[in-house]
């Protein structure tokens, strides 16, 4: 299979709030809307898209029609710093305070209207040893 795009599709209790939330905080513009499901792409240099739709749409098999839970955005920035104390400002949960980990990143983790978790990454060096530990 040859991919031409690949995007996560959210499955949302109120399409309009969550289409703002990433909007006005994360910078997505609306390539297509309805009042049932939406397409987005990042307003960067970068074509990232995100995709909601409201989760009992019959467009999904009856099987899956709940609320999307246990997802993580994972979005990588020039400056994890900068952009938890950009976040916090603007009021959206934080559940995860930044730190630093042994791995090599920097990260803050917020949470979306629905609950979603966006983890917010900018990769430092990870810590020598651990990084020799598990190379074996």
């Amino acid at each position: 299979m040859r991919f031409t795009s690949l995007f996560p599709l959210l499955q949302v209790e109120n399409l309009a709030r969550s289409a703002d939330f990433y909007r006005r905080h994360f910078g997505f513009v609306p390539v297509f809307e309805s009042d049932w499901y939406m397409h987005m792409k990042g307003d960067c240099d970068h074509p990232h898209e995100l995709a909601i739709i409201h989760y009992d749409h019959d467009s999904i098999p009856e099987i899956g029609r709940v609320p999307s839970r246990g997802v993580i955005l994972s979005f990588y920035v020039e400056d994890a710093a900068a952009e938890a104390a950009r976040i916090e400002k603007a009021g959206i949960p934080i559940v995860q305070a930044l730190r630093d980990e042994v791995f090599g990143q920097r990260h803050v983790i917020a949470a979306d209207p629905d609950g979603i978790l966006i983890d917010i990454i900018t990769a430092i060096e990870p810590d020598p040893d651990w990084l020799k530990a598990q190379m074996g």
